[in-house]
């Protein structure tokens, strides 16, 4: 008779941690991290987000663009793994788990194994960003929709082809992408002198904020040390300036 895999007794939280202040993740988050006997966190979750859970085990399962980091698949199993070793345990993700979060890898991982999950929204960043620059992502008459894209892929994957559409763009990781971004956008019709605002490491101490125009961001970007998000459009353009520019 054949024997019956371990029973899965624990439970995983994925839980969004914001844009990285710590003090912007939810209520709910920062109660669930307070209990957990284990955490597996990202490379974007500051120290003082883990000062929320010192009692917990903590793992580091990093994911940084462009860097070394640890395997979608070996994280999947740490998490089927620690769920058979833990009443509690916590996926922590910066931003939300349910946008450029592979969530959807993770969640399948656990209900094949038969794993409760619990899904705990947070603060993604553009709207973090938004907030930060004081510039609404819509604003009545200019923009009424929001697209958010990444060029990042899987390795198997291609680049990105076409561009999302919307009244404002909000490119996450988007930092190398930056010029190649402008120059499809620019061959669009958008006009070379359509708003942008750049952010780079959002809500944070080190937090920067830059002004410019497509026609500069075409030019590319520095190189940031921190995670950078470009948001694009009319409705970015500052209060008190000119009439925004039409795209198209």
């Amino acid at each position: 008779m054949p024997t019956e895999p371990p029973r899965a007794v624990g439970k995983v939280c994925l839980i969004g941690a914001g844009p990285g202040a710590a003090d912007l993740i939810t209520v709910r988050g920062a109660r669930l991290l307070a209990q957990a006997d284990a955490v597996l966190y990202d490379a974007l979750v500051t120290e003082d987000m883990l000062a929320l859970c010192p009692q917990a085990v903590r793992i580091s399962v990093g994911k940084r663009s462009g860097q070394r980091s640890t395997a979608q698949h070996a994280i999947n199993q740490l998490l089927i793994e620690s769920a058979r070793k833990y009443a509690l345990v916590v996926r922590l993700k910066g931003g939300d788990p349910m946008l450029f979060g592979r969530a959807d890898e993770e969640l399948s991982a656990l209900e094949a194994h038969g794993i409760a999950v619990e899904v705990v929204p947070g603060i993604t960043a553009a709207l973090a960003a938004a907030a930060s620059a004081r510039q609404p992502l819509t604003k009545r008459g200019i923009a009424r929709s929001v697209a958010l894209f990444t060029s990042s892929t899987a390795p198997e994957e291609n680049q990105l082809v076409r561009m999302p559409v919307g009244d404002t763009l909000v490119q996450y990781m988007g930092g190398r992408e930056a010029a190649a971004t402008a120059r499809k956008l620019l061959a669009l019709g958008f006009a070379p002198t359509t708003p942008v605002v750049v952010v780079e490491n959002c809500s944070r101490p080190d937090e920067q904020v830059q002004r410019l125009i497509l026609a500069d961001l075409e030019q590319g970007l520095a190189l940031f040390s921190g995670p950078v998000l470009v948001m694009i459009g009319a409705a970015l353009a500052e209060r008190g300036s000119a009439a925004p520019p039409k795209n198209g």
